[in-house]
């Protein structure tokens, strides 16, 4: 008998990467449907979903968001939890007046109007730097009072995304103006400190510190960037948290070789029945994470128990 049921996260897409540095990454909407199906049949049960437009820069459109989750859900039960982060590119891109740019945060709200019954919370204030790209994320108090109101407005719960821990301070300070309820899901993302100003590389030290200060009643996930997906995968289900992998983070299943998102969750399932551990359903992981029944991609208002049944 497995010593713990561990929820899987697949993040197929994301929103930097493109075609040009791996084939294999998913990005419309049938394509990442398909590539969903795939991984939720391997053993995933959450898939974190970006979008994006038919030209393949990202967007938030929550017509794309919604297309997507609709054809994920006549296929599979897999939870379904849509960015609010969105991407470098498309039209997640905003020039200030003084010539800046910024992700921008008109188009990351509308992440949470698709129906998801997640939706992923960058709670920070970062500068990210890729190449001569030089862009602002900024999620300022006032922004995380307005994205959590729309959140929870719509019954959605969160992911929270944190890159630091002055990041984890804001969301304890956000749940208990009682912005979430108890479990809480907190994704640790480290090793894009080469990216973002302020962002925590991985090492076994600052994981650990990072689930010490974990508020309490929480379950945690790590997003290892690049070469720091496995190591800190595995760190996480010895430390009690669960997995995630996809080509979001990591384009490479071993050094030279390019990973498909199914191969990186059978092998992540392999790597949980080596440890005695076992994959949760999608249903194992809405009772773990405390969710309500699916929400209809129409209208994000909880199903009829006879549409949560058929996915």
């Amino acid at each position: 008998m497995a010593d713990r049921k561990v929820i899987i996260t697949i993040a197929p897409t994301g929103g930097m990467a493109d075609k040009s540095v791996t084939p294999h990454l998913p990005t419309q909407p049938q394509e990442i449907a398909d590539d969903v199906v795939r991984c939720w049949e391997a053993g995933a049960s959450i898939v974190a979903v970006h979008a994006r437009r038919p030209d393949d820069g990202a967007t938030c459109d929550p017509e794309i968001y919604g297309r997507i989750n609709e054809l994920i859900r006549s296929r599979s039960d897999i939870i379904i939890n849509n960015s609010t982060g969105g991407g470098i590119s498309g039209d997640m891109i905003a020039t200030l007046a003084d010539g800046r740019q910024e992700i921008s945060f008109e188009q990351r709200i509308k992440g949470t109007l698709a129906g998801a019954e997640m939706c992923t919370f960058d709670p920070q204030m970062q500068c990210m730097h890729r190449g001569d790209l030089e862009l602002l994320m900024d999620t300022s108090w006032s922004r995380c009072l307005e994205l959590a109101q729309a959140m929870k407005d719509r019954g959605i719960k969160p992911e929270w995304e944190v890159m630091s821990l002055s990041d984890l301070v804001w969301v304890k300070d956000l749940i208990a103006l009682g912005y979430d309820k108890p479990p809480y899901y907190i994704n640790i993302v480290l090793g894009t400190h080469k990216l973002m100003s302020g962002a925590t590389p991985y090492t076994p030290k600052d994981l650990q510190r990072f689930v010490e200060d974990l508020p309490e009643n929480s379950l945690f996930c790590v997003s290892g960037i690049g070469p720091a997906q496995l190591p800190s995968s595995v760190h996480s289900l010895i430390l009690g948290g669960q997995a995630r992998v996809g080509l979001e983070d990591n384009i490479y299943y071993a050094r030279g070789r390019l990973a498909t998102n199914v191969e990186l969750v059978e092998r992540m399932v392999r790597i949980l029945r080596e440890l005695n551990l076992e994959p949760a359903t999608p249903a194992e992981a809405r009772e773990m994470l405390g969710l309500d029944r699916p929400y209809t991609v129409a209208t994000a208002t909880p199903a009829t128990p006879a549409t949560a049944q058929a996915g």
